[in-house]
């Protein structure tokens, strides 16, 4: 007989979805009792990570034995030299999202708000949930971050703004004078939380380099990933830029050893393998380019992307068009679970993914193979 378990869960808590990520290939595998599964669920990197850290993060198992530095000083030093900003202005997480959380943890209290886009990266919502947080949510316009809207938002509780650019899930960047105008404009005790996730696709010369802007900005924060153009998303490797009080805050909630070994000997070693990085950005480019054309000549269209997805407008269901294709051994994002529920996301796979994806879409859309 079950017992049931009476101690109360907090009441922040109680309302809070469980996060839903792209399926697992072997979980795909089992249900529809397929063998040949493509993933486009989950932004990663079709092309792997570099030598360079693969062989680093061998060479570091033999010290699995051992903790590791918990401020990992070497990869913010490595860091440092590589963006020209001093080694304290870093703190390096088990991923980016764990220094969302570690911000929040630090900065929210109950009934401070956070303002936000309506559509965008789930977890900024529920971690300031979580700390009792208030969100406040700008919708979108055509797919991109609302700025004169988010400052018109803001209110005396307001703590927090957090900014994904390019935004995931519509891939979309706001222009650099925009963005500029914006972060002036934003009061100096208000944190500034940009995302830059995927800042290493974006190829549009009316991209804003935020890094500069810290020195003259000490309420900004900018948060970048291992996880996407350097395909360590299963080591958990991120880092946050930010004033080094800030850094100092957080240090103080964060776990003593939340950045591994094997994460940490992999970073340094991507960040000497540019080469690498750089194919991967040309390659998914092109990729990116061909696909977009490809949904076009099926009636389809997307929000325009500057990182390693799209968004695809479909005009009907896209949970049914998700399933369709889960079906066919194909793995995307349904919108619904993104905001948007008449859309899929799809990852930038390889040529030869990308082409399955398309055909295995074609089918959906226009039963027999033909365009739309």
């Amino acid at each position: 007989m079950q017992v049931s378990v009476k101690i109360p869960t907090r009441k922040e808590i109680k309302p809070l979805g469980v996060y839903v990520p792209g399926k697992p290939i072997e979980e795909v595998k089992r249900e529809f009792g397929l063998t040949d599964i493509i993933k486009l669920a989950s932004n990663e990197n079709p092309y792997g990570c570099s030598e360079l850290a693969t062989q680093a993060v061998v060479r570091e198992m033999e010290k699995c034995a051992l903790y590791p530095e918990g401020t990992a000083p070497e990869l913010a030093a490595k860091l440092s030299a590589r963006l020209g900003v001093a080694p304290e202005y870093f703190i390096i997480g088990n991923g980016s999202d764990e220094i969302i959380r570690l911000l929040t943890r630090s900065y929210i209290a109950a009934g401070d708000e956070a303002i936000m886009a309506d559509v965008t990266f789930s977890r900024y919502e529920t971690n300031v949930l979580i700390e009792g947080g208030v969100p406040v949510t700008v919708p979108l316009i055509d797919g991109v971050h609302d700025l004169a809207g988010m400052l018109k938002a803001i209110g005396s509780r307001t703590k927090m703004i957090f900014v994904c650019n390019p935004n995931n899930p519509t891939g979309t960047i706001v222009g650099r004078s925009e963005l500029l105008a914006f972060i002036e404009q934003v009061p100096s005790h208000i944190m500034l939380v940009i995302d830059e996730a995927y800042y290493e696709y974006v190829s549009d010369p009316d991209y804003l380099q935020t890094v500069p802007l810290l020195a003259s900005h000490p309420n900004l924060v900018i948060l970048r990933t291992f996880s996407k153009i350097y395909g360590l998303a299963a080591l958990r490797a991120g880092y946050g830029m930010m004033h080094p009080s800030i850094v100092q805050e957080l240090i103080k909630v964060k776990e003593p050893f939340n950045s591994n070994r094997m994460a940490q000997a992999a970073a340094i070693a991507s960040l000497d393998d540019a080469a690498f990085a750089a194919d991967c950005a040309r390659r998914n480019e092109a990729a990116r380019t061909k696909l977009v054309s490809e949904l076009k000549q099926l009636g389809l269209s997307c929000y325009p992307s500057h990182a390693n997805f799209l968004m695809v407008k479909l005009g009907r269901s896209g949970d049914d068009v998700f399933h369709s294709l889960l079906a066919q051994g194909v793995v995307v994002r349904a919108g619904s679970l993104l905001g948007y529920p008449d859309t899929i996301r799809v990852s930038i796979g390889t040529e030869q993914d990308n082409q399955v994806f398309i055909e295995a879409l074609r089918h959906i859309v226009a039963p027999g193979g033909k365009p739309a």
